[in-house]
């Protein structure tokens, strides 16, 4: 165990010092100048967060996820509705399930106190919070490029059509990632960021019952929590170390004991490319820390507004 934290360390260490190309519109000090407090206020947050509640981590992390897959990283998912749009939080992938608005509203609250006026978007927060959040849960730490503004409308069409469901099948998933931009490999090490965090009995009970490529014990354990009907908000853990960031959701893909139908899609033991990635993160944490920190990057860098486009509001919740 010791020789385990000691490698898990010199992978963030070895991370948090690689150079990132950033985007050309996007900069990692984009607020060294302005506000150097920034950043520092906003893991403060994150930090108390999570010792509060551990799963808020997750929570974090799927919040950044779910807002840069529709119409890119704008903080729109954090928008209520009003008379003139409906917006993405009741969406099938979301109701009842994204969580963590409250903390982003402390956060936007600390960091604003910190910089002594609304500098922060709620689009760089939600960046920031996510990576706090795998850093803070032995994860990889990464720069993030910032300089996101925010978005003045959200669409619930936009996200029922963009975000994928636990049910989709691996062409599905894949060409969900490719029409993002991302590829194989973003889509293997994101889908990664279910090492932690739980997952509601809606979102993989149909696995439980219907799938063949499960391990039977597993899913008579998992059935006990997730009846064939009623229960729906029980929950699960997405792997045996939910409040570790690790490899051991690759290795639960390898036994059949992916929780998520989405999630075993990845892994069918039959020499796909899939399998091979697969294979490799379960045992090469480097190689995992390397490829996630790069992804998260690659989609936090998707469709960003920036310069004198959208905001930066004065609530994460509604436009100016």
């Amino acid at each position: 165990m010791a020789a385990l934290q000691s490698l898990l360390v010199c992978i963030v260490v070895a991370v948090s010092i690689t150079v990132i190309p950033t985007s050309a519109q996007l900069s990692a000090d984009f607020y060294n100048k302005v506000c150097p407090q920034a950043l520092p206020a906003i893991r403060a947050v994150v930090k108390q967060a999570i010792f509060r509640e551990p799963r808020i981590g997750a929570s974090l992390l799927r919040l950044h996820f779910h807002d840069c897959f529709v119409n890119g990283c704008d903080g729109s998912i954090l928008l209520d509705d009003t008379p003139s749009f409906t917006g993405e939080k009741t969406v099938l992938p979301n109701v009842n399930s994204v969580r963590g608005f409250d903390v982003i509203d402390d956060i936007k609250k600390a960091v604003d106190k910190a910089c002594n006026r609304s500098l922060v978007s709620c689009a760089d927060i939600l960046a920031v919070a996510a990576r706090d959040s795998v850093f803070l849960l032995d994860g990889p730490l990464y720069q993030v490029p910032l300089g996101r503004r925010d978005a003045r409308t959200a669409s619930l069409n936009d996200a029922n059509r963009n975000l994928p469901p636990p049910f989709f099948n691996f062409p599905e998933l894949l060409s969900n990632f490719q029409a993002h931009g991302l590829d194989l490999t973003d889509l293997v090490v994101l889908s990664a960021a279910h090492t932690i965090g739980l997952a509601r009995c809606t979102t993989f009970r149909v696995r439980i019952y219907n799938d063949t490529n499960i391990d039977p014990s597993f899913a008579a354990s998992a059935q006990q929590n997730c009846p064939s009907s009623g229960g729906n908000d029980n929950t699960l853990p997405l792997d045996a170390t939910t409040r570790r960031f690790d490899t051991v959701y690759f290795n639960s893909l390898l036994k059949q004991k992916g929780l998520l139908h989405s999630d075993q899609e990845l892994f069918k033991n039959n020499g796909t490319d899939s399998d091979k990635l697969v294979f490799k993160y379960s045992r090469n944490p480097f190689a995992f820390a390397r490829d996630f920190s790069a992804s998260m990057i690659k989609m936090g860098n998707l469709k960003p507004l920036t310069g004198n486009d959208g905001e930066v509001r004065l609530n994460c919740r509604k436009i100016n």
